[in-house]
């Protein structure tokens, strides 16, 4: 028989040790939320182009003492599309601004002839370079805005009924707290 070598099971003892470790911090994560650099600083400056004949939003409108949304959308974007009924009834509530994103605007406007505008007004980031600014991950993509201009929440993905209860509503609490 050979000699016995403790260190051959030192690979596997340690490839499990990191499984468990990787296995147990994912369960323990919020998949639902992406980190996000913005929140509590100042949402970045405004920079957009016009979307047809809409009216526009800039920088003094973020900061003009109301909480609001911000919502990034896209015509080609199908969650946009699921969640966009959602968005009417919030803009009932309160002013939602939307931000077209790389997207061609006759699209964009035929998307909001087709299912309504439940923007108090818009803008068209066609480059997208205004997108970088905010950190975008993707469409659709909703910040709740204090009306200092400060990001409460960043809400990557399209919202749904639980996510306005349980996500955008008490950020909109806090932001009107501010």
């Amino acid at each position: 028989m050979g000699k016995f070598r403790p260190l051959m099971f030192l690979p596997p003892v340690l490839f499990l040790a990191l499984a468990a470790l990787f296995w147990f911090g994912n369960l323990r994560e919020d998949r639902e939320a992406l980190p996000s650099a913005r929140e509590g600083q100042a949402a970045p400056a405004v920079m957009l182009t016009q979307l047809g004949d809409l009216e526009m939003f800039d920088d003094d409108t973020l900061r003009d003492g109301e909480v609001k949304l911000v919502n990034y959308w896209a015509s080609w974007c199908a969650p946009c599309r699921a969640e966009h009924p959602l968005l009417e009834e919030l803009a009932l509530e309160l002013p939602v601004y939307g931000i077209n994103y790389r997207d061609q605007p006759d699209r964009a406007l035929e998307f909001l002839d087709e299912l309504g505008n439940p923007f108090a007004a818009s803008g068209a980031d066609a480059a997208g370079r205004m997108a970088l600014d905010w950190g975008l991950y993707g469409v659709p993509e909703t910040y709740v805005v204090a009306g200092d201009g400060t990001i409460v929440l960043r809400f990557a993905g399209p919202i749904t009924r639980e996510v306005v209860a349980n996500r955008i509503r008490p950020a909109i609490e806090q932001a009107a707290a501010r």
